[in-house]
């Protein structure tokens, strides 16, 4: 367990231990939630599929046929 200082204006350094837990990086949003039990959680939020348009703009264009192979490829691994 990582303890932390509120500082006067409210903000809290988030532990490297937590945050690399987590997976946040700089740039990332984060969820609080405070449970009836005084407990808090923090989750990240991961951005949607809305997110990635553009990303690959000029370069590869994968068709169907190799989507779907990339798909079934990555099932057979799990």
């Amino acid at each position: 367990m990582s303890d932390a200082t509120m500082a006067r204006n409210g903000r809290v350094t988030i532990p490297k231990d937590v945050r690399d837990a987590l997976g946040l990086d700089t740039g990332v949003r984060v969820s609080f939630r405070a449970r009836p039990d005084g407990v808090a959680e923090i989750t990240p939020i991961r951005a949607g599929v809305g997110a990635l348009r553009g990303l690959l703009r000029g370069k590869h264009r994968a068709t169907i046929a190799e989507m779907e192979e990339g798909i079934a490829d990555g099932a057979t691994r799990s």
